[in-house]
């Protein structure tokens, strides 16, 4: 009896033992005896269960052997586990790749920081078990490869590079953030179906050449934007290629088609980030569901008069350049209010005078304004108004409008569906409130939506600060922020 029932309990565990196993466990021989009996038991009602979708005898079996018959996800909510405390660690250490002391950051493209900087994260992708590779642009890809490769990964990630004197948090967050996600996806036994990709876009920041998501956007396609490259140079005069190849990319060619992706290479785009605003903490909610990202249109103004001595020019023969330029300023705001819309918004951003001497009128005068939205139509109109209003003061004040270029002029993304439901979802899951908002933030992940379904998950900042040094989140709300992301990747490569 020993001998039978002992290859029996063998072929449950999956293993196979020598008899001496019997004597040393007198009791086992009872218990093998008790469970083939409870198999004959159960064998009798398989139809039943098997109309029902259930499967009891694997579940016995696997009970009974503490052993698992078929690999499954055997993760829960309860078992994601974030390490908080490493993040932070890994989040600080990362600021010290800077060339301004803290507590700023500042981390330009192409320059020795951010090339140390990527090196830390492309270290942090691999200890992690991820893939790395990069692009022509040093776009930089971790990959954890699912049981079904073949499928469209799904993707999550930011941007590491800090305009002068900002702070830490800032995209860094979905970077660290993701690459913490994913680990706290393996501590909890979780298998991916499709592949998961963790990516650190390029310049998001438009510091040096005056592009903003320039990594994204050649990803989306932008074979506009790479041929303008070939003609692109930084405040040095220091060309966009040039740069890159000092930064190890782009060595061979100057050809960036090799960057583009198919519209579908991903199933899915989820990106981590900070509020950058007040909302979430003003009303203490944990996580910012984002449902829509406004996108800008940027607009360069110049004004050209006659200029003069301030003493010596009286009033009523000038031709101020710098007045024009107030003028349109105010005109921007007056516009955008127009629009009766809480979600237009504008901004002078840039407005400089020649020759910037305090006893001298100004000859010229620059502007660059912001605006957007997240109607497109709306932000067209506005843009129309300024256009109409920089005429009419030009010929009111008697200056010339030497220029009024749109330099961009990107339409909003809406989050898809599906993604928003399981960001709902996972929130819920992990009973944490969450307020479904728009971004009125430019992301990556406005460009990621023309090759993906995308989602943005936010999480509180201090006062709302960014792009300054005071910019900070807590590890609490770091630590929500990845449960949920690394829940909803988890759901999205199930699917």
């Amino acid at each position: 009896m020993c001998n039978s029932m002992s290859m029996l309990g063998d072929e449950v565990n999956g293993r196979y033992q020598n008899r001496a196993y019997c004597k040393t466990q007198p009791n086992m021989s009872l218990r093998f005896f008790h469970f083939a009996l409870l198999l004959l038991f159960l064998c009798s009602f398989t139809p039943t269960f098997a109309q029902n979708g259930q499967d009891p005898i694997t579940k016995t079996m696997e009970e009974f052997s503490g052993y698992p018959i078929h690999e499954s996800n055997s993760y829960s909510v309860s078992s994601l586990s974030v390490d908080a405390q490493n993040l932070q660690k890994q989040i600080d250490e990362l600021s010290t790749f800077s060339d301004t002391p803290a507590p700023s950051v500042t981390r330009i493209l192409y320059t020795e920081k951010d090339v140390l900087a990527r090196r830390f994260i492309k270290n942090l992708m691999g200890l992690s078990g991820l893939s790395v590779r990069e692009d022509a642009v040093g776009n930089i890809f971790g990959r954890w490869e699912g049981s079904e490769p073949e499928l469209p990964a799904v993707a999550t990630g930011s941007h590491i590079d800090a305009i002068p004197y900002s702070g830490k948090y800032d995209g860094v967050v979905g970077v660290l953030g993701a690459i913490e996600a994913i680990n706290t996806l393996k501590r909890s036994g979780f298998k991916p179906k499709r592949s998961l990709e963790v990516i650190l876009f390029t310049s998001e920041e438009p510091t040096r050449f005056g592009i903003s998501c320039l990594g994204s956007r050649l990803l989306a396609g932008g074979d506009a934007l790479a041929k303008a490259l070939k003609r692109t140079v930084d405040g040095q005069n220091i060309s966009f290629f040039d740069a890159a190849r000092s930064a190890g990319y782009a060595k061979d060619t100057d050809d960036l088609s090799s960057v583009f992706l198919k519209k579908g290479s991903y199933s899915a785009f989820v990106e981590l980030h900070i509020e950058q605003g007040p909302i979430l903490e003003e009303e203490g909610i944990p996580i910012g569901v984002v449902t829509a990202i406004a996108a800008p249109a940027s607009i360069k103004v110049e004004f050209e008069g006659n200029g003069g001595h301030a003493g010596a020019v009286l009033m009523p023969n000038r031709n101020d350049a710098g007045l024009a330029a107030a003028e349109l300023s105010l005109a921007v705001e007056r516009h955008v209010l127009e629009s009766g819309s809480i979600d237009s918004v504008g901004t002078v951003g840039i407005l400089e005078l020649h020759p910037g001497a305090i006893n001298s009128i100004p000859s010229k005068s620059h502007l660059e304004i912001d605006t957007r939205d997240i109607d497109e139509q709306r932000r067209n109109i506005i843009i129309e108004k300024i256009r109409q209003s920089a005429n009419a003061i030009a010929k009111k004040r008697r200056v010339s409008l030497t220029e009024f270029k749109i330099i961009n002029q990107d339409p909003p993304a809406l989050s898809d569906k599906s993604i928003v439901e399981a960001m709902e979802a996972a929130s819920k899951e992990l009973n944490l409130s969450h307020k479904l908002m728009i971004s009125r933030a430019y992301h990556d992940s406005l460009f990621m939506a023309r090759v993906s379904p995308m989602g943005m998950i936010f999480i509180p900042c201090y006062k709302g600060y960014s792009h300054k040094p005071e910019e900070y989140a807590s590890i609490d709300n770091m630590s929500n922020g990845v449960k949920v992301l690394a829940l909803t990747l988890a759901k999205l490569s199930l699917e």
